[in-house]
């Protein structure tokens, strides 16, 4: 069998990064698998409740992530997607797309994706004026009208951003009342530029080369349609879990942890959005990462394979 690391890391938003830094701290031999660096966190927009920074954007904290886990040399292979893992004799198999590696632990921080509308038109004008990312995609959207789909702390967050640079934004919740904390609220309900629909149902996008329009749904109201040029899904998440069969996952996919970040299967760990820990923040997926790398090494030390 090839080389037995100590311990491999999937993911490196602050979930993955911190595990890393505190595994690099005790020695570890341990390989990063990621998609990008950052994570969710990389396409957030301005972040005040992270200790240390009174204000910083999701991006400039991406890049902060990026330095300090560039300090420790720690081996990462980027945009190598995680297919499954397997167990045998003790030692965990993690496949990807490129390749198999083998390690004694696991610590599982793929965190979550976008979740989809799942209407007509969403996939035709994907990128072509429909995206899921405000911070990615919102400046090329200045001075013009666009939508945003949802009503939680993320459509909000979204909405905010746009309300700086687009002529107008239009919220569209299917639900009575939005959600989300309620600062986050405020600064909507109080921005010009902000008009929300609640109770309404987006039904289709509609356009021809790119995106003109949202078509909705609301009970007494009938449909209508709302043009716009920019299209921005914001309706939650889904965890990246489909290749963690091994564990035990709950209704939503969430991998199920214990206190110590201890999955169903000894030496696989999990932290940060995957999990089913119920607050999905910046601050408590890095938390919890720490948690399950210090697990982890008590795991290795507990089992003799250090």
């Amino acid at each position: 069998m090839p080389g037995i690391f100590d311990l491999i890391i999937i993911g490196a938003g602050p979930a993955g990064i911190t595990a890393a830094v505190y595994a690099a701290r005790k020695r570890l031999n341990l390989l990063m698998l990621t998609g990008d660096v950052g994570g969710q966190a990389a396409w957030s927009g301005d972040i005040e409740n992270y200790t240390g920074f009174n204000m910083i954007s999701g991006p400039e904290l991406a890049v902060k992530f990026d330095e300090h886990i560039k300090q420790f040399k720690i081996p990462m292979k980027e945009s190598e997607e995680v297919l499954s893992l397997a167990s045998a004799g003790g030692v965990f198999t993690v496949i990807t797309a490129k390749g198999k590696y083998f390690s004694n632990s696991v610590i599982i921080a793929s965190g979550k994706r976008s979740r989809e509308l799942n209407v007509p038109g969403e996939k035709e004008f994907k990128n072509k004026g429909l995206t899921y990312c405000a911070t990615c995609d919102g400046p090329l959207f200045a001075g013009r009208e666009v939508a945003v789909i949802g009503g939680g702390n993320s459509a909000l967050d979204a909405a905010i951003q746009l309300a700086r640079y687009c002529s107008k934004v239009h919220i569209i919740n299917n639900t009575e009342r939005l959600g989300g904390d309620e600062v986050m609220r405020d600064l909507v309900l109080k921005s010009p530029a902000v008009s929300v629909r609640n109770g309404a149902k987006v039904i289709s996008i509609i356009g021809e080369k790119a995106v003109s329009a949202v078509r909705v749904e609301k009970a007494g109201e009938g449909v209508s349609e709302i043009p716009v040029k920019g299209v921005f899904v914001e309706i939650g998440l889904l965890p990246n879990s489909e290749f963690a069969s091994l564990v035990k996952r709950n209704g939503s996919g969430e991998i199920l942890v214990d206190t110590d970040c201890a999955t169903s299967i000894p030496g696989i760990f999990a932290a940060g959005d995957v999990t089913n820990v119920a607050e999905k923040q910046i601050i408590i997926a890095a938390g919890e990462g720490a948690k399950a790398s210090l697990a982890v090494f008590k795991y290795l030390v507990t089992n003799g394979k250090l």
